[in-house]
């Protein structure tokens, strides 16, 4: 094989309640990335579009450069120096607008490793890609989160149970959920939105987090979408960060009027995510939602999917 070309897809992270520990991936949108063997030895990455110039292609200062060189690292090491002549060229097609809240840079991340790993034989699983993949969470956001990452890489749910070591569960994929995201022409780092959050927090509200985290789970299992659209409630990060999204929430309050189940911030903002039990009725909390921020004079884009079981998918070797 001379080339690998992989599509990995948006992701919604945190989901609600579960701040830091629950991820999804939806259909659409997403980033795709092709890595070539290149007679050069090393890393390099020759072309990337749809960013507007905004993303470097120093392979040290970007997520799929810092990643894929992290897994050549480790393969070299385990292989007994067996790539370390290889060179790798990647070229990167951004579908994803950056700062989004939809998981851009772990979708070139994820696309990056996966295609890689392909092109060296596939000597590792899915599963053993997940570090690498998060190294380039580091460079996008100052650490090394698995919420957005992991489900891009194995699809459905995922659950981070624990970072040290690392604990990460793949929950079953509901069949009758359907999502509707909607992404405000707006951006918003994920180092801005940390910052106001608080250090700490209630009893009280820390209790019904975790009521809700558990609810949101079981939802998951019973393939129950009322159970999960309550379960979303988040009393601890939501409050904090809705005051930086212009219109969220008048986008939440349309989408419950036109019949979600549940609504809430997807990864750390500005987009927006609601869960429903039809595929109607998603495009119609869409519609609505739109309305919310066309109100505001802010415009959107918006998606309807059901929950992405696959994650990142090669489409084209050659």
């Amino acid at each position: 094989m001379r080339s690998v070309t992989v599509f990995a897809p948006a992701t919604v992270a945190n989901v609600g309640s579960a701040f830091d520990v629950l991820g999804f991936a939806v259909a659409a949108p997403g980033d795709t990335v092709t890595v070539r063997r290149s007679a050069t030895p090393g890393i390099s990455i020759s072309e990337i579009t749809g960013d507007n110039g905004l993303l470097s292609k120093e392979p040290s200062r970007n997520t799929a450069g810092v990643s894929v060189v992290a897994l050549l690292k480790h393969l070299q090491h385990r292989e007994s120096g067996r790539f370390s002549d290889i060179g790798l060229e990647i070229s990167l097609v951004k579908g994803l607008p950056i700062g989004s809240g939809l998981g851009s840079s772990s979708a070139s991340t994820v696309a990056a490793v996966v295609a890689a790993n392909e092109l060296c034989g596939a000597p590792l699983s899915r599963e053993e890609l997940l570090p690498f993949a998060m190294e380039g969470e580091r460079v996008a956001c100052g650490a090394g989160h698995a919420d957005n990452v992991a489900p891009a890489l194995l699809g459905g749910f995922v659950l981070i149970r624990s970072y040290e070591p690392l604990d990460v569960i793949h929950l079953p994929t509901p069949s009758h959920v359907w999502v509707t995201v909607l992404s405000p022409n707006l951006e918003l780092k994920t180092q801005d939105a940390r910052k106001v959050l608080k250090r700490s927090v209630s009893l009280e509200s820390a209790i019904s987090q975790w009521g809700n985290v558990a609810a949101l789970v079981a939802g998951i299992y019973k393939n129950d979408v009322g159970l999960m659209g309550r379960a979303l409630e988040d009393r601890i990060v939501e409050p904090e960060r809705a005051q930086l999204i212009p219109g969220y929430a008048a986008a939440k309050r349309a989408a419950i009027e036109a019949g979600a189940a549940g609504c809430s911030i997807s990864g750390s903002g500005p987009s927006v995510f609601a869960l429903t039990d039809c595929e109607k009725t998603a495009h119609r909390v869409g519609a609505a939602m739109k309305d919310a921020f066309a109100a505001l004079d802010i415009a959107s884009n918006s998606y309807v999917s059901q929950i992405n079981g696959t994650g990142a998918v090669v489409t084209h070797k050659e």
